[in-house]
């Protein structure tokens, strides 16, 4: 055991510690325990730790927070403090154990504590904080615990703090939820108590640097080269398209490559509660939804943008995901000329992501008769596209559903693609089925072919969809 380890374990040095039998008269180490609620005691190498951190803060002081300073000028004078700090303290411990020291200190300083490194994991695709104590993380769609740790909650709540406070949110007693987002766009979510039991809770789903495109979502088995020639040609046709999914099924990264097909020179304005789409055309705009002020004023919500997003004469409203009544709005907006509009829902099959935007609509406060809403739903939305994460952790479209119209009072689809379940597992417990077409040629195909797209006739070809 190293002595960085001993340090760790050993509570300030208290006597009878290591032996495992105190001095006469006091109680065995077991019944010294703090009683709940009670702070535990620092240990040595905590207080090395916090000494050393108050010595760089009171030394550096607000160089750290100079934006103007390059990263890596800024990065290196902390690493110099630091290393400096440390041999002043003329404690002894290997290299090795310095240089861990050295690191954990700079990661709350430059980044985000004890999950920095998994931040730069590209294999780690979420990270969940379940308390100071319990880090999971997510590696090809499968959960795992990951070796870290924070010291305590005041730990992890300062790293909460810092990544709230850079999208000019806030988090507190009165407000103990909160939707933020990191630099690079990845999605954060955090509760603190009261709300949490057992200490801060903190989700990042990450987001690459590098948005996937639509190559890769073919190399991963989302879908099939003629399915995505097929959602390609919707796009740039100007068709509406909901992508509906389950809670990390993959629909914001769906939503982000269908936005890619949008032809240059079209003004797109995307809206989010918090910035994750990553579109690289030249004319976009990003409008990102404001929670209320500590006195419950100022508040911004998606259906207020959607609303002033009509006035900015958009020829593409993208709209990050429906959960309220701008579902209203994002229909009527397809049906008054901003035809190729793209939203997100979430559902679990393409008939329960029309029933859910109807019962959306209902929550808009107007008195509406179903009937009208269906109406409106038939005639506004001409795709949607349902993604779900499998058995097998890989996420896939399972369908491609054309919305026909109305046959009386319901809503008549029709399967374009649907995913080959029946191919059954593989040996490596993978899907061993793909992304078929149906044999059925949409009625939307004359709409497309006014804009000079035709798509062949092995498109839709059943068992030709992976070729």
């Amino acid at each position: 055991m190293s002595l960085y380890q001993r340090l760790s374990e050993v509570q300030g040095g208290a006597p009878g510690a290591a032996g495992g039998a105190g001095t006469p008269g006091q109680a065995p180490a077991a019944q010294q325990q703090p009683a709940p609620g009670q702070a535990k005691p620092p240990s040595g190498i905590q207080e090395l730790r916090s000494r050393i951190h108050g010595q760089l803060i009171d030394e550096l002081g607000t160089t750290l927070y100079d934006s103007e300073m390059p990263e890596d000028q800024l990065k290196q004078m902390v690493f110099n403090t630091l290393e400096r700090a440390v041999e002043e303290s003329r404690v002894p411990l290997s290299a090795a154990d310095k240089q861990r020291l050295i690191h954990s200190i700079a990661n709350d300083v430059l980044g985000y504590g004890p999950i920095d490194p998994l931040l730069h994991d590209e294999s780690v695709s979420e990270i969940m904080v379940n308390g100071p104590d319990q880090v999971f993380v997510e590696r090809s769609g499968k959960p795992g615990i990951a070796p870290v740790k924070f010291l305590d909650e005041d730990h992890l709540r300062r790293v909460i703090e810092k990544i709230v406070a850079q999208v000019g949110r806030r988090i507190d007693e009165s407000s103990p939820l909160c939707d933020a987002r990191l630099p690079d766009g990845s999605r954060v979510n955090a509760v603190i108590p009261p709300l949490a039991i057992g200490g801060p809770f903190l989700t990042i789903r990450k987001f690459s640097k590098d948005p996937l495109g639509i190559e890769d979502l073919i190399g991963f088995g989302t879908l099939t080269p003629a399915a995505a020639r097929f959602l390609q040609a919707c796009i740039i046709g100007k068709l509406n398209v909901i992508i509906s999914g389950g809670t990390g099924s993959g629909k914001t990264t769906t939503l982000n490559v269908m936005s890619s097909f949008i032809p240059e020179g079209e003004r797109v304005i995307t809206i989010e509660d918090a910035k994750e789409l990553q579109l690289r055309q030249d004319h976009v705009l990003c409008m990102e939804s404001r929670p209320a002020n500590v006195e419950g004023k100022g508040e911004v919500t998606i259906r207020d943008l959607v609303k002033n997003s009509l006035r900015m004469r958009p020829d593409r409203i993208v709209v990050g995901e429906c959960r309220g009544g701008e579902a209203l709005d994002m229909l009527q907006a397809m049906n008054t000329g901003h035809d190729g509009s793209l939203t997100t829902v979430h559902a679990n099959t393409p008939r329960d992501a029309l029933t859910r935007i109807e019962t959306l609509t209902m929550m808009a406060g107007y008195d509406l008769p179903v009937r009208a809403i269906r109406d409106q739903m038939s005639s506004a939305i001409d795709l949607v596209i349902q993604i779900g994460r499998q058995r097998d952790g890989s996420r896939k479209i399972s369908h491609i559903t054309e919305v026909q119209g109305m046959e009386g009072d319901v809503i008549i689809l029709q399967d374009i693609f649907l995913f080959d379940f029946a191919a059954g597992v593989g040996e490596d417990g993978k899907l061993k089925g793909t992304l078929q077409p149906t044999g059925v040629r949409p009625k939307f195909a004359e709409k497309l072919a006014d804009h000079g797209i035709r798509l062949g006739a092995e498109v839709f070809t059943p068992n030709r969809g992976a070729r």
